[in-house]
């Protein structure tokens, strides 16, 4: 297996639309990197410019001890899977996985054997002499992953290869990828813009918005730190809460509540001026007694079954807070809510930088 490395790497199509820019990122090697961002962040471009299909209009790139600028797609010894299936529908299964490796004119006996091995792991050995027709969604997504499997390559590119599913299948498919992932220890690069996908499937995420890297973490890191109000905003569902104020004083302020910068927000007390308090949703609970309270009015009550989700609306704005199953509060009903600010983030309105790193 190979390391992928991006240097300096930013594409801009013809007419001036610039897709990326300046993109310098790692994966490592037999690591599971999944690139995440909305519709047209740059994330498609990067990997097929990693895979060939797209020429960086600068910097370079790097498959293990390669540079791969001027190198053919088919001489990288990558293997990419796409949204669409791409199966050919006149062949069975057999004759899909072991398409490419006759093309390759690889003996037969080896041929043979890599398309029984990749059937084997993906569970497709009762299929091979099925047509796609014949399967299932979830069935023919596994034989585009097995078409990749046999040709044993130094990478694994997926872009957005389970958008195609419905729910119950997607994340059936995600556990497969995550388990063959581990089985063959294999460098794999992910494109998604679900960053629920991404949190439960990654070794490291990169976020992506603009064409421009902003931040690039583990995925727990990047729940509890993210860099900027952006990472902040698109990595957890539902998203985080923004309340905008200002710091004075060590103090922020907002309307209708005031926050000491204790403890990790201690970060910000040199601070002076405008600021953003971003507190996620479960971090908004009913007051109790607790300090740091607020008057709130309920205006939509979604029960989850193990969790509420309580949209509410505040002197400064409005919020969505993550309760209990019980006891399930009424719509219009007003409630004294305690904000637990020690979770807080703190970001420049501005920049959108995190103020807490």
């Amino acid at each position: 297996m190979a390391l992928v490395r991006l240097e300096g790497v930013s594409k801009t199509f013809p007419g001036g639309t610039v897709a990326v820019r300046h993109v310098d990122l790692v994966a490592e090697d037999r690591e599971f990197l999944v690139l995440v961002g909305p519709s047209g962040c740059g994330k498609s471009t990067v990997l097929r410019m990693v895979a060939g299909l797209e020429a960086p209009t600068s910097g370079d790139i790097h498959i293990g001890n390669r540079r791969v600028n001027d190198i053919a797609p088919k001489d990288r010894n990558v293997a990419m899977v796409f949204q669409s299936y791409a199966l050919y529908p006149h062949m069975t299964v057999r004759e899909n996985l072991a398409f490419g490796l006759k093309l390759r004119k690889l003996p037969r006996e080896e041929t043979r054997g890599r398309v029984e091995g990749a059937a084997t792991l993906l569970g497709l050995t009762p299929y091979l002499d099925r047509k796609p027709r014949a399967l299932s969604g979830g069935q023919r997504q596994r034989v585009a992953l097995g078409r990749a499997i046999v040709r044993e390559p130094d990478v694994f590119l997926f872009d957005e290869p389970l958008s195609n599913l419905d729910a119950a299948l997607r994340s059936q498919t995600r556990t497969e990828i995550v388990n063959l992932h581990r089985r063959l220890q294999a460098t794999m690069v992910y494109v998604t813009h679900d960053q629920v996908e991404a949190m439960t499937m990654a070794d490291r995420i990169a976020v992506m918005n603009e064409g421009a890297l902003m931040q690039v973490a583990r995925p727990m890191d990047l729940y509890h730190q993210p860099a900027n109000r952006f990472v902040a905003s698109f990595i957890g569902s539902p998203s985080m809460n923004f309340f905008e104020g200002s710091i004075e004083n060590g103090t922020f302020r907002m309307p209708g509540f005031s926050l000491p910068l204790a403890g990790r927000l201690e970060k910000a007390r040199g601070f002076q001026g405008p600021a953003v308090l971003g507190l996620r949703p479960e971090h908004i609970t009913m007051a109790n007694g607790k300090s740091n309270s607020v008057d709130a009015r309920a205006l939509v009550v979604e029960p989850m079954g193990n969790e509420i989700l309580l949209h509410l609306e505040l002197e400064a704005g409005r919020a969505i807070a993550r309760l209990g199953p019980d006891p399930v509060p009424e719509p219009g009903a007003s409630y004294r809510m305690s904000l637990l600010g020690e979770n807080g983030h703190l970001f420049a309105p501005d920049t959108g930088k995190s103020l807490l790193v």
